[in-house]
């Protein structure tokens, strides 16, 4: 065997053990101690992250954020993870602190000029478009491991009614429009529950786990069956009144966009289950609002002034 080939079946060995002695290597590969020991130390000063541990029961140990084995690609294969990476470079936040841009590097620098010059190509003519939202999501990767672990969390979580605690077992997460959502099954209420994971302050996992009845894919195709096209975009342009107002909402705040005039705009998503509240808020706005879009909150307001026309007619 090569030592090429032999690092390599190495590589994947000790990703695959994550805890093993030098004398384990030497059986496998049928070496002797002393070179297993070079292999080792060639692994490292390769960037294979492992650490000897003292000891008489010590050995060697791969860190968790471990070198994966090189993999051989295609060229249709490698342009298939860039346009992956299209569709998340929208998102302020992102799962596993995902570093696009070094990913990227990587797969470039051993790519011939002639796909490199395909990649750039296609990149100025192929776009998976979001809008881009400026609000942060840092508990990703703890709702993640939380639903893989069936674990329950706490979390402080701002929505219309104010923000207090809430104890969830996370179902997973999904993304929409350039937004973040966690299903997730609420004690209080018996019941799995949405949240927009950039609404989450803080979150505590518990050592406690629960195993809801229906896994995220089963709550998306429910979701979907129920409430069809939802969440849903809400846009409204706002006076300066409008703004001033909207202001005061914890749920719209974060939302407003104010212009150079002291006009402003609010560009989010709710769910289709919010419109009645949506619109009987607006509603009270008067002039100082007009949403665009839902136009299911459109017509609600429309209906609310005939409503209130009629009872002063």
């Amino acid at each position: 065997m090569s030592k090429a080939k032999l690092l390599f079946d190495l590589i994947l060995y000790v990703n695959a053990k994550r805890q093993f002695t030098a004398q384990d290597v030497a059986n496998e590969f049928h070496l002797s101690l002393r070179t297993a020991h070079r292999y080792l130390s060639e692994l490292g000063e390769m960037g294979v992250p492992i650490y000897a541990v003292p000891g008489r029961s010590g050995g060697f140990r791969v860190l968790d954020n471990r070198l994966l084995p090189p993999v051989l690609f295609r060229e249709n294969e490698v342009l298939s993870v860039f346009f992956a990476f299209q569709a998340l470079k929208y998102y302020a936040s992102l799962p596993f602190d995902i570093d696009i841009a070094s990913v990227s590097n990587k797969l470039r620098a051993n790519l011939p000029p002639d796909t490199r010059k395909k990649i750039d190509r296609l990149g100025e003519v192929i776009s998976f478009w979001n809008i881009k939202r400026s609000v942060p999501s840092p508990h990703l990767k703890d709702i993640i491991e939380a639903a893989a672990e069936n674990r329950v969390v706490i979390i402080d979580y701002e929505s219309k009614s104010g923000n207090f605690p809430r104890e969830v077992a996370p179902l997973g997460i999904f993304s929409y429009d350039g937004f973040w959502y966690m299903p997730a099954f609420e004690f209080a209420r018996h019941t799995v529950k949405l949240f927009r994971t950039d609404r989450i302050g803080k979150l505590r996992k518990l050592e406690r786990t629960h195993s809801p009845e229906m896994t995220l894919h089963d709550w998306l195709h429910r979701y979907t069956e129920q409430k069809p096209n939802a969440p849903v975009r809400l846009y409204v342009e706002l006076t300066r009144e409008g703004c001033r107002q909207c202001r005061s909402q914890p749920w719209l705040e974060p939302h407003i966009v104010v212009n150079n005039r002291d006009l402003g705009h609010i560009d989010t998503i709710i769910d289709r289950t919010e419109i009645e509240f949506v619109s009987r808020f607006f509603f009270q706005l008067g002039t100082a609002a007009k949403v665009m879009e839902p136009r299911e909150v459109v017509h609600r307001i429309c209906e609310l002034s005939r409503e209130l026309l009629e009872h002063y007619g």
